[in-house]
C-alpha cells in the first residue's frame, strides 16, 4: 500500500512539474522580454496564454502536500524541518507570483504595472529554483529524519545545480507552449521570437542535466545508481529521446507535437528520479516503508487518489485541452498588434 501511495505521489510531482513548469516558464520569458515597449508584445502573449489555467496548476501541488503530510508524516517532518528556508521562499514566491500576474493587468499605471509585472517574473524565476534546490537536498541524502535546518542541508552544488536545471526545464516548456500559442493565435513574429527561446533552454536544459550527473555521481550514489541502471536508466533514456524530438519538432515548426516531447522531457525526468531512489524516500536514511503511516490512512488515501485520479484529472486535463486547442478565450493577432511589432527578433512565416 505504501509503494502505492507513493507512486501515487510521484505521479503527482510529475503533473505539477509539467503543469506548473510550463507558467513558471513562462513568467521566465516574461521577465527576459525586455523594457516596457520592447516586451509588449510578448507579455501580451504570455498574458492571454496563461490567463485561463494558470491557477488550476496548483491542484496538484496541494494534491502533493496532502499525500506527504497524511501518507508520509516523517517525510513531511523531515524535509520542512530542514528545508523550511527554500520552502519558505518558494511559497512566497509562489504567492507574491499569484498577486503579481493578477493585478497588472487591471492597473492603470504604468508604474503600479511594472511593478507588479517584475514581482510576478521575479517570483516565477525564484520559485522553481528553490523547489528544485530542494529536490536536489533529498536527492543527495544530506538531510535525514531529526537533521536540523541549515545551509549545509541545500546549500550545496547538487542543490544548486538541481535548482538551475528546474529553471532550464521550466523555461523550455514555457518557450515550447508560448511558440505553439503563438501560431494558434496567428502571430508569425511572436512564433519566431519563441522559437529561439526554446532552442536557447534546450541548450541550458543539455549543459544543466550533464552538470547534474556529474554531482550526482559524487553526492548522489545511490541516486546515481538507480540512473544507471534498471528502471531509472530506460527513463532517462526515454527522456534523452524526447529530448532529441524536441528540438526536431521546434526546428521544423510542429509545435503540437512538440508539447507533447517536452512535457514528455520533463515527465519522464521526474519519474527516472523517483525510481533511482527505491526504496528510499530520502536516500540512504528514510525507506517508503519506514515513512509510511498507518495502515487504514493508507488503505484510505488509496481509495480518495483512486477517486481523484478518476473524477479530478480527467476534469483538469479537459481544462488543458480547451485552452490549447483556443476553445477558451479567442485572440487574434490583431488583439496583439495593437501593442506593435517586436524589434529586432526573428520572423518565422510557420
Amino acid at each position: 500500500m505504501a509503494e502505492f501511495v507513493a507512486f501515487v505521489l510521484l505521479l503527482a510531482v510529475a503533473a505539477y512539474a509539467c503543469g506548473g513548469g510550463t507558467d513558471y516558464g513562462a513568467g521566465f520569458w516574461d521577465l527576459t522580454a525586455g523594457g516596457a515597449e520592447r516586451g509588449k508584445r510578448p507579455r501580451w502573449l504570455i498574458d492571454h496564454a496563461m490567463a485561463p489555467v494558470w491557477e488550476v496548476n496548483n491542484v496538484w501541488l496541494i494534491f502533493v502536500f496532502i499525500l506527504m503530510w497524511t501518507g508520509f508524516p516523517v517525510f513531511f517532518q523531515t524535509v520542512f524541518t530542514a528545508l523550511w528556508l527554500p520552502f519558505a521562499v518558494a511559497a512566497l514566491g509562489m504567492v507574491l507570483r499569484g498577486a503579481g500576474f493578477a493585478l497588472r493587468k487591471p492597473s492603470r499605471r504604468l508604474a503600479r504595472r511594472r511593478l507588479f509585472g517584475a514581482v510576478f517574473a521575479i517570483a516565477s524565476l525564484l520559485t522553481p529554483f528553490c523547489l528544485g534546490a530542494a529536490v536536489g537536498a533529498v536527492a543527495s541524502g544530506r538531510i535525514a529524519p531529526g537533521t536540523e535546518a541549515s545551509a549545509h542541508a541545500w546549500a550545496t552544488p547538487a542543490s544548486l545545480l538541481f535548482g538551475l536545471l528546474t529553471v532550464a526545464g521550466t523555461a523550455l516548456l514555457g518557450a515550447v507552449f508560448l511558440t505553439a500559442d503563438a501560431k494558434r493565435f496567428e502571430a508569425p513574429d511572436l512564433v519566431g521570437y519563441f522559437r529561439i527561446r526554446a532552442l536557447a533552454a534546450l541548450g541550458a536544459v543539455a549543459l544543466t542535466a550533464v552538470g547534474v550527473l556529474l554531482v550526482t555521481r559524487v553526492d548522489a550514489p545511490h541516486v546515481w545508481h538507480g540512473l544507471t541502471h534498471g528502471a531509472g536508466l530506460a527513463l532517462a533514456i526515454v527522456s534523452a529521446v524526447f529530448f532529441v524530438a524536441t528540438g526536431l519538432f521546434v526546428l521544423r515548426g510542429q509545435t503540437h507535437w512538440a508539447r507533447f516531447s517536452a512535457v514528455g522531457i520533463v515527465g519522464a525526468a521526474v519519474f527516472a528520479w523517483g525510481l533511482a531512489q527505491r526504496p528510499y524516500l530520502i536516500p540512504t536514511s528514510l525507506s517508503v516503508a519506514d515513512a509510511a503511516g498507518d495502515s487504514q490512512t493508507l488503505l484510505w488515501l488509496s481509495v480518495v487518489s483512486l477517486v481523484a485520479l478518476l473524477l479530478v484529472a480527467p476534469a483538469v486535463f479537459f481544462l488543458y485541452w480547451l485552452d490549447t486547442h483556443g476553445e477558451l478565450e479567442p485572440l487574434t493577432d490583431s488583439d496583439l498588434r495593437r501593442t506593435g511589432p517586436t524589434r529586432g527578433d526573428a520572423v518565422d512565416g510557420d
